[in-house]
């Protein structure tokens, strides 16, 4: 609590006063613009008053010399008097001293003043003291941790049953990092996090939007997951396949060798979910299907097959038809096409004490595809728990993550 608290008080601090700032600034802007407003107002408006003054004192200082000529004139000798005389009458001759240039009228004139409408105060009060809230509980929190190969499947629900949610955003980072990446934003409330190094603590949240709404609730408490399981990868080095750097994704090229392209090791689990998906590769569809094609699980790697329709393997063709041991069976899955996800659990079957003494060892598998899925029992004649997955491909264009 004291912790929330106390991040709670330096987001708010923050936050408020990177509006005070933000607010002076503009009020400064407006300002100057006002500012400027009126400058621009009173030069354009002065300038012919200003030009209108300069005549009338031009035409004041004129008069004012001839007065003093005139009166010159009068009180001097007699012999220049004439000369005088005659001059200042020429000058006043060509001097129209009755006319003034034109005056504006008074109401023409600009009377600048401030228009402030105090409402503006009004309006800010109420929305300051509406801005912001504090909640004691976020409307989402994470519920769930489930430990997958190279990954955590994240799961979080909704605690508040007045929030109605629209979308939710999950973020995470290595417990050494300092800032949270965005991993999903969506409507589901279930989300796997690949590319996750095991046996390394992570730290999740997550928050969610309200309908209708733009801004994000409050994040959730952070907590810590973590996986123990090896991520799964493709063996590199196969002629016919090329490998994303984490070799989680292969992708058929155009070589005119073909096999089967196995797992580096048989990290595959029972009681886990195994899954490929087939994603782009550059181009709007996946490669022709062919079908001797297929994606599945087999005890053991074994070279020299085009296909994992085999002994002691079961698979899934590109056209949805199940093979177990070889053998094709009458349930049939939806075709596999772009953006297809395909997945196989498995659990044991306990037949008695011989069970895991060599005698026969039964795996329940569940294979499913496109909302479909076929329930069997696959048979062998040895224990085996931890199975290598696999894959092949005719033609070049088909691409398979696995997880």
């Amino acid at each position: 609590i004291r912790e929330s608290a106390t991040l709670t008080r330096d987001v708010l601090e923050q936050h408020f006063n990177d509006l005070k700032g933000t607010l002076k600034k503009l009020l400064d802007e407006r300002l100057m613009s006002l500012l400027q407003e009126v400058d621009a107002i009173e030069q354009e408006s002065i300038k012919p008053l200003d030009e209108c003054q300069k005549l009338i004192e031009h035409g004041v200082s004129t008069a004012d010399d001839l007065l003093r000529e005139g009166e010159s004139a009068i009180h001097g000798d007699v012999g220049q008097q004439n000369e005088k005389l005659c001059s200042f009458t020429k000058k006043a001759l060509h001097i129209q001293l009755d006319s003034l240039p034109e005056v504006p009228s008074l109401v023409d004139v600009p009377c600048l003043s401030a228009q402030l409408d105090d409402c503006l105060l009004t309006i800010l009060k109420n929305q300051i003291f509406r801005h912001g809230t504090v909640a004691s509980r976020p409307p989402v929190q994470l519920e769930e941790f489930v430990e997958k190969p190279g990954g955590i499947l994240v799961r979080w629900c909704k605690v508040d049953d007045d929030f109605i949610p629209q979308d939710y955003r999950l973020q995470y980072r290595k417990s050494t990092a300092s800032h949270f990446e965005d991993v999903y934003v969506g409507s589901e409330t279930e989300f796997i996090v690949l590319h996750i190094d095991p046996n390394v603590d992570y730290q999740f949240r997550v928050c969610a939007r309200g309908d209708g709404r733009q801004e994000w609730s409050p994040w959730s408490v952070p907590q810590i997951g973590r996986t123990t399981l090896v991520p799964h990868e493709w063996t590199a080095g196969l002629e016919g396949y090329s490998l994303s750097s984490r070799r989680n994704i292969a992708l058929r090229n155009d070589s005119q060798s073909c096999g089967v392209l196995y797992s580096k090791a048989p990290t595959y689990f029972c009681g886990q979910t195994l899954t490929f998906r087939q994603v782009l590769s550059g181009i709007e569809t996946v490669g022709q299907p062919d079908r001797r094609d297929s994606l599945g699980v087999c005890v053991e790697q074994q070279n020299g097959y085009d296909s994992l329709q085999r002994d002691k393997a079961v698979c899934i063709s590109t056209n949805g038809a199940v093979f177990v041991n070889g053998k094709e069976m009458t349930n049939q899955l939806p075709a596999v096409t772009s953006g297809s996800t395909v997945t196989f659990d498995m659990e044991v079957v306990q037949l008695g004490s011989s069970s895991n003494e060599g005698g026969n060892f039964k795996l329940r598998v569940t294979i499913s595809s496109n909302n479909r899925e076929v329930v069997f029992d696959w048979v062998l004649d040895q224990c085996c728990v931890s199975l290598y997955f696999g894959c092949s491909f005719s033609y070049p264009g088909w691409k398979v993550l696995v997880f």
